[in-house]
């Protein structure tokens, strides 16, 4: 029997998780004023952020969308900093045979319209994520869920469209009563509590569906801020502490403003001057100047973050293990960590980020190891490379174009790549344009890891419908093996087993592995920054 609950020792464990100060600061609680808050809970702060996409929790995998919904929404489960699930809007998490399970929610919670937070609002929310025809970017989540192929029919023989589904609603869900969620499977799934620590799995109340497009403007959460006006584009996204929240992390401060920059590089530089208050991304090529200037106010955090190189094998041209490899080999990672990143981010030769489970360095062996000559071999076996090498990345940000173009040269003189151009697309459009197989050459592909678990890499990158156009009835099957092992350290040889796979054919090779470097301003304390959240809620403004 699988058991996730809010013991005393949990609840203890979780408060202490936001007692402790990730790196100076005050380390002790604030005191309470009188209207419920922390001392100095009268004034907010400023975060940096790149442009979100969505702020419906079921329609965006942003990281900067997530920063935001982490801020206004309560998920069932939570990570702590060590990477163990503990219960947040869930009281318990339950099964006897890790295909069915039982949700117990936390009563007397609220949405920040007022309205109760109950079983009800997860499975509206699940099930308008899993209805097909709403194309919503997290809807492959919930396709282990009972009944999630009939809200994704396929389309018949001939036909590009899929028929209308004839229900909206996943089977597997089961409102048993306000406080109770049953949720079937269609397999045993030993990281289900896991997963749903992942933002996609936050509630929504009735008032989403009304108008949809107006609530990813001014999305209505159960956490503790709400949003304070509309999102304005490009520019600003406000919160402010919500003060009907009963939930166990309520906020510490006024309110927040996310202020929207074109590049980390402004950012920066607001932030040496004042201007913004929190930045989780400085330019790694600031980061010994950051360390210097901010002392304990620069946080290096370990991070589940992901750079790889993507290929489209649905394109003939990258069809051959061998021209992927060679293109692999061919780029110095750690010459283009030294020089883009200062040393700051790792070199990987894994699919897995290091503080997965299961990870191992060398995974990817010779494939991802900069060899030149080896890699001249292989390209000329796999009968090179004919045309224009495109080269796909978003404007996101300017550090991607710069590591693009040493990958470019790298292929121009290790490979003899004579044309190589870049196609770099607003990030507003990027991924919209990978899932729809629009590249043509190779592309940037980030992952920021939702949960601590080989399969969040492993399946959502490389499973069913994944960019690269990659197919593999032995992965998928070593994936479903894995998903249904009664525990999950007897998922990890499975798992790993489904990574040697996918590395042996490299539809996708590693590049590196990021190390997040923050920094904030003498304004604010008690900044708790870990691998899976900035905890936004525990920052105090002096």
């Amino acid at each position: 029997m699988t058991v996730l609950t809010r013991t005393r020792s949990a609840a203890v464990l979780l408060s202490a998780v936001l007692a402790l100060g990730a790196c100076g600061g005050n380390d002790t609680p604030g005191e309470r004023s009188a209207t419920g808050g922390t001392a100095g809970a009268a004034k907010g702060f400023s975060v940096a952020l790149t442009e979100p996409d969505h702020l419906t929790p079921g329609n965006t995998s942003s990281s900067y969308s997530i920063a935001v919904i982490q801020a206004l929404f309560d998920t069932l489960v939570v990570i702590d900093p060590d990477g163990r699930p503990q219960m947040r809007a869930a009281e318990s998490v339950t099964s006897q045979d890790q295909k069915v399970w039982t949700i117990k929610l936390r009563a007397g919670q609220k949405f920040h319209n007022g309205e109760p937070v109950t079983a009800q609002s997860f499975a509206d929310a699940w099930n308008a994520a899993a209805y097909g025809p709403n194309a919503w970017t997290n809807n492959y989540y919930f396709g282990n869920v009972e009944g999630y192929d009939k809200l994704n029919p396929e389309a018949p023989d001939g036909s590009e469209e899929p028929p209308k589904p004839e229900t909206d609603k996943l089977s597997g869900l089961k409102v048993v009563d306000d406080t109770t969620l049953e949720v079937t499977l269609t397999a045993p799934f030993s990281q289900f509590p896991i997963t749903l620590a992942y933002t996609g799995f936050a509630p929504m109340p009735k008032a989403a569906f009304q108008d949809p497009k107006a609530y990813d403007v001014a999305p209505i959460g159960n956490g503790p801020f709400a949003m304070d006006g509309q999102w304005e584009r490009n520019k600003l996204i406000k919160a402010k502490r919500f003060d009907g929240y009963a939930g166990p992390r309520p906020a510490k401060s006024a309110g927040i403003d996310f202020k929207i920059y074109a590049s980390r590089e402004t950012a920066y530089t607001d932030l040496r001057a004042g201007a913004v208050d929190l930045l989780q991304t400085i330019p790694p090529p600031s980061a010994p100047e950051a360390r210097s200037l901010f002392g304990e106010r620069f946080l290096s955090t370990p991070s589940g973050t992901m750079d790889y190189l993507g290929f489209p094998v649905y394109d003939k041209r990258f069809a051959s293990a061998d021209l992927r490899k060679a293109i692999s080999m061919a780029i110095d990672r750690q010459g283009i960590v030294n020089a883009v990143f200062n040393g700051t981010f790792k070199p990987m030769s894994s699919l897995v980020a290091p503080l997965v489970p299961g990870y191992r360095e060398t995974a990817c062996g010779e494939a991802c190891v900069y060899d030149p000559a080896k890699a001249k071999q292989l390209f000329d076996k796999a009968g090179g490379f004919t045309g224009t090498l495109n080269l796909y990345f978003s404007n996101a940000d300017p550090s991607y174009e710069q590591w693009m173009t040493a990958v470019a040269n790298q292929l121009k003189q290790n490979l003899g790549v004579a044309d190589v151009k870049f196609r770099k697309i607003p990030a507003t459009d990027y991924l919209s344009t990978l899932r729809a197989h629009k590249q043509d050459g190779p592309y940037r592909n980030n992952w920021v890891m939702d949960y601590p678990s080989p399969q969040n890499y492993l399946e959502s990158m490389w499973g069913v419908d994944n960019r690269m156009g990659w197919k593999s009835d032995e992965f998928l099957d070593l994936i479903k093996q894995a998903n249904s092992a009664p525990t999950m350290e007897a998922s990890i040889p499975l798992y790993q087993k489904a990574e040697d796979l996918a590395l042996a054919e490299l539809p996708m090779t590693p590049l590196w592995n990021w190390q997040d470097q923050s920094g904030y301003s003498e304004k604010i304390t008690n900044v708790r920054i870990d691998a899976y959240s900035p905890n936004l809620d525990t920052i105090t403004v002096k």
